[in-house]
């Protein structure tokens, strides 16, 4: 069995973390009713007992509040690591039903924060605290018996997630060349409150395209636009359309205590993004898909590694006499860009190549059925028609009988590139707030116009692509042998 580690960086970074383990731990309880360790379990958890056996937890207890859990808890560390230069939410965390599952050793907090500003984070906190984030992030490898993957969650608008988060990124890649690197990166809206976040984002992509393995881009605005549809669709009293409220998607509850805030239900749908892509990993299934085969088999080209991920159903009914969707349709939505995490239509772009990784009571024949009909309606590339790679998860989420994720290689991202490239410039043009960033040890101005440099090659290698669609590209000349 392999491990991986997940790093949480910056505010929203950790917000959704701890979202991220209350479902885990949800959905492990679910599953395992007899609260035994095994390998599902010890995939992202350790076992603390003292138990030389490690076959069973060392006692049963029912955690309060929304984790109804059988399995002890306070024996089952999460194999993370948690960065914030603001103690707010790690304090949460702390405070809340998950308090006994983290140890200060995982942890690592400031008090003043970045300031919105992507070179403290990454020039003063990641010089600052590079050798005690290298450390626990040698230790968190050490409790793995074989290292599989890194998972980066942060966001692009903020000064720690951002700037530290990509720094983080690039120790990972230094210390741990060999290991899977992805990220889930947030992106800001462009009505976004903080007006550096063009700058943090775009300086903080050149990292994202040089050091990950993959990126899984989610726009804020996609967000809220689901999180909006579900509210209208729970309002509406049609038949059929009553969600239930302790949906694992739309749900503010578990991980922290308090009244539920306005980004806990966008945060639980990243969560359970991150929930079904480790599913093969934590499951038995009869076509499970290895961590590494992402990377392998979704990124034809070292920078073009941003997966568009779509989740379908994005929420359980609550009047179960109502019949669940027809898988075909769940196979449909996926590729509509109403379920997807990021802005885009790639229906009208090219696609690269695409995952599919469902859970429940899905036979293979179901899967090569609704590929071979899909196939007829998506844009791939000439030299890549085949490229689907796919997954049997027998493990349904909690409340779901049959989910879809969808991870597909498409140019349709470069849409939120060129936005995110056109708010850069008009600040840039008039050198706006750019005294805050070049007064900070280390930071010089050719980092922004090597930044925007890299953006710019980047959108150029999406447009170049989808200037071969509907094009057969002629194979490549073969190397001849000189006789």
């Amino acid at each position: 069995m392999t491990q991986s580690v997940v790093v949480q960086v910056g505010q929203c970074g950790n917000q959704i973390g701890c979202r991220f383990w209350d479902l885990a731990l949800r959905e492990h309880a679910h599953v395992n009713k007899r609260g035994l360790y095994d390998e599902a379990l010890s995939s992202f958890f350790r076992n603390l007992c003292n138990d030389t056996t490690g076959s069973k937890l060392c006692a049963q207890r029912i955690l309060k509040q929304n984790i109804c859990a059988v399995l002890t808890l306070t024996y089952l560390n999460p194999q993370a690591v948690l960065v914030d230069m603001e103690e707010g939410v790690v304090n949460e965390i702390l405070q809340g039903p998950l308090r006994e599952v983290f140890d200060s050793g995982q942890l690592l907090t400031d008090v003043s924060g970045s300031g919105n500003n992507w070179a403290v984070g990454h020039m003063t906190y990641g010089s600052a605290y590079r050798e005690q984030i290298v450390d626990k992030l040698r230790k968190a490898a050490e409790h793995c018996d074989c290292l599989q993957c890194f998972f980066l969650i942060h966001s692009m608008g903020g000064g720690t997630g951002s700037g530290l988060g990509t720094r983080v990124l690039g120790l990972l890649e230094e210390e741990f060349p060999e290991v899977c690197r992805i990220v889930t990166s947030i992106y800001p809206s462009a009505e976004d409150d903080v007006i550096t976040s063009p700058y943090n984002s775009v300086l903080a992509m050149s990292a994202l395209t040089e050091h990950a393995d993959c990126v899984l881009p989610v726009e804020n605005q996609s967000l809220v636009d689901i999180v909006n549809k579900i509210n209208r669709m729970s309002h509406s009293g049609k038949l059929g359309s009553v969600i239930k409220t302790d949906s694992t998607v739309i749900s503010g509850q578990g991980g922290v205590s308090g009244a539920e805030k306005p980004f806990d239900a966008m945060n639980n749908i990243v969560a359970n993004l991150l929930l079904n892509i480790t599913s093969s990993a934590r499951f038995e299934g009869s076509l499970n898909m290895d961590l590494n085969e992402i990377a392998m088999n979704l990124v034809p080209f070292p920078h073009l590694h941003y997966l568009v991920p779509s989740l379908t159903p994005l929420y359980p009914l609550a009047d179960v006499s109502v019949p669940t969707r027809r898988l075909d349709q769940m196979f449909s939505d996926a590729f509509s860009k109403d379920h997807q995490l990021i802005r885009g239509n790639p229906k009208h772009s090219l696609y690269l190549a695409c995952a599919l990784m469902l859970r429940g009571n899905v036979q293979m024949s179901d899967l090569r059925r609704n590929i071979e009909r899909l196939k007829l309606s998506l844009p791939f590339v000439s030299w890549n028609q085949e490229g689907w790679k796919t997954s049997l998860c027998s493990v349904p989420p909690v409340g779901h009988s049959q989910f879809l994720l969808a991870l597909a290689n498409n140019t349709c991202v470069k849409a939120t590139f060129m936005e995110l490239r056109e708010r850069f410039t008009k600040l840039y043009r008039k050198k706006a707030h750019l005294h805050h960033y070049l007064h900070v040890e280390g930071m010089e101005q050719n980092t922004f116009s090597e930044a925007i440099s890299s953006l710019s090659s980047l959108i150029e290698e999406y447009n170049h692509l989808d200037g071969t669609k509907g094009r057969v590209m002629p194979d490549a000349h073969r190397l001849s042998i000189a006789r």
